[in-house]
């Protein structure tokens, strides 16, 4: 039973209506090449498709609609790095009402800037989310504005848990969701209205492993120490006291997924899924690889919370996968140092079929012969099998080649990208 003050299903309904034409129904994907690989059939709730890339419009929106007309003129107030900002920003504009957003000084200027494009007036505060949540509640009780939480509210609830009513009207029989967890107002929606659907639905959350905030809470241990996470949407400390009450009775089980897992499930929706998630949006899919055993044979609906990755992150992260599917090889060759031996190599490289990424030559530092040197090459290739061929032709042309210290192969990427995605 939820907590008196949780939302019910009949108000997510309302807010189903109320949200209609407002933001995106966002379609609920089968996935052909995901069900395959982990042995479940996999469904994505693509909410990286909303208008700000994140399902944080929807909450916004419904508590913006319960405002009166005087706390419409005071104007609203939040606090947030990300995605709740974006979300208050595009609706509070749209409906004429003065937003300030208070974000985290360290906060991205990409974010800051998509912010302010929206309509909202930023102002940067603080070296964390502790020290801009404060200063932002200060700003709303001096001005008489409304501080509009990121997860600890009802209405907030209530619009997010609109997410499983969509998936479970394009799929009621999905056995089980898995969703992502940072202040719990997402999964605490969604488990109010998907057990009020489908009693038997299994209700899984899914968190960062330096912020298994949930998972502590319900344990009734002390908050994690957090660390440096890609999945910054999710990387709360403490869920919130209504989403914690909430998934005291209906949440059934809560996962944490580490660094790599993430990295290789956003690496795994851009290469087989064509579309981009942002960490805490990739949570999900990361979780579901690493517990395929748990959901082999179940049907699952998984939540694609959000899109919002830094560009220069996604390329790292893509980059970093290629190397850790073995489709990048970090080569050492030792050759005599003495006119067209680079250009020996290169031609062996590229009749092997290898792509040159990169080349170090040096002469000074490593321990070989003065009349030798060595070149460090990263050398794209189709896989590890290509790789020990390209090394074999290098050995077999004269050129003493190894293969430096890689990545270890993470689950997700040898299931996936050494399939053939070359």
């Amino acid at each position: 039973m939820s907590p008196p003050d949780a939302p019910d299903v009949a108000q997510i309904r309302d807010a189903a209506w109320l949200l209609a034409d407002k933001v995106v129904r966002t379609p609920l994907n089968e996935s052909a090449v995901l069900s395959e690989l982990s042995g479940a059939g996999v469904f994505l709730k693509m909410e990286n498709l909303q208008y700000t890339a994140s399902f944080k419009e929807r909450g916004a929106l419904v508590k913006l609609s319960t405002l009166s007309g005087e706390q419409r003129r005071h104007g609203v107030i939040a606090m947030s790095a990300g995605n709740h900002a974006q979300g208050v920003a595009r609706h509070a504009t749209l409906a004429g009402i003065p937003a300030t957003i208070v974000m985290p000084r360290d906060t991205p200027f990409i974010k800051v800037a998509q912010t302010r494009t929206l309509g909202a007036r930023v102002e940067l505060f603080g070296d964390g989310l502790d020290e801009a949540t404060a200063h932002a509640r200060d700003l709303a009780a001096a001005g008489g504005s409304t501080f509009v939480h990121p997860y600890d509210d009802p209405e907030v609830i209530a619009g997010q848990g609109t997410v499983a009513l969509e998936m479970l009207a394009d799929r009621p029989d999905l056995d089980c969701l898995l969703v992502p967890v940072g202040g719990g107002g997402l999964i605490s929606g969604m488990a109010v209205a998907a057990k009020a659907l489908r009693p038997s639905i299994e209700v899984i959350g899914v968190e960062a492993a330096a912020y298994p905030g949930l998972r502590a809470a319900l344990d009734g241990a002390p908050p994690p120490a957090g660390g440096p996470t890609i999945a910054e949407g999710i990387a709360v400390k403490q869920p919130g006291g209504l989403p914690l009450a909430i998934a005291r009775t209906l949440v059934d089980d809560v996962l944490t997924v580490d660094e790599p897992e993430i990295e290789s499930a956003v690496q795994v929706l851009v290469e087989l899924e064509k579309t981009v998630a942002e960490g805490a949006g990739a949570a999900a899919l990361a979780a579901l690889f690493a517990h395929r055993d748990r959901f082999a044979g179940r049907r699952c609906g998984l939540v694609v919370s959000g899109g919002n990755i830094d560009s220069r992150l996604l390329a790292s992260i893509l980059m970093r996968g290629l190397a850790r599917s073995g489709r990048l090889a970090r080569l050492r060759i030792g050759i005599p140092d003495r006119p067209g031996q680079l250009a020996e190599v290169a031609r062996l490289i590229g009749r092997s079929g290898g792509n040159i990424i990169e080349v170090l030559h040096q002469r000074l530092f490593h321990d070989v012969p003065v009349k030798a040197t060595e070149l460090d090459v990263v050398v794209e290739t189709r896989g590890p099998d290509h790789t020990r061929d390209l090394i074999a032709a290098l050995n077999a042309g004269g050129c003493r080649t190894r293969e430096l210290g890689n990545t270890s192969v993470d689950a997700v990427a040898a299931a996936t990208l050494t399939a053939d995605v070359s």
